[in-house]
């Protein structure tokens, strides 16, 4: 395989590649569930507004989590990457399944009768936007490449 150089402050003080900007936005994109849930939360009188809005079956709720639920730990997790490398190296694979049935799961919506929106449209394009980037992006492959020391 190739080396790829990356610019220097690419790199953090401890010689690790630094996650790029765009990884956090994914990681936004696949727990909108769990930014919806926190949201919610912190509004309280407003909550049961704002969940009724995005998630007029509270079923759906629910198993909207699961799939957020990798991005989440990716969040605790990126701050100590270095301490469970093996963990941190599948953890890409799992965020690369995550978006997978994310993209998967609004078109699911829409064959079970859900009415096609803006958002749903805009969501799914976002999601194959993400997938790609999770994909092919050399700098996130090599943040989560086990390093040697």
């Amino acid at each position: 395989m190739k080396s790829i150089e990356f610019h220097p402050g690419d790199y953090d003080d401890h010689g690790r590649v630094r996650l790029p900007f765009l990884f956090w936005c994914v990681l936004l994109l696949q727990a909108r569930t769990w930014v919806l849930f926190v949201a919610a939360g912190a509004s309280r009188d407003q909550g049961i507004t704002l969940l009724n809005l995005f998630y007029p079956d509270h079923d759906s709720f629910w198993i909207g989590l699961l799939p957020g639920l990798p991005a989440a730990l990716a969040f605790l997790l990126s701050g100590r990457r270095q301490h469970v490398p093996r963990l941190w190296r599948s953890f890409r694979w799992l965020l690369i399944l995550a978006q997978g049935v994310l993209l998967c799961w609004q078109p699911l919506l829409w064959l079970n009768g859900e009415p096609l929106s803006g958002v749903g449209i805009a969501l799914v394009i976002a999601d194959v936007m993400a997938l790609t980037w999770l994909l092919t992006n050399p700098r996130l492959r090599a943040a989560f490449a086990f390093e040697k020391e």
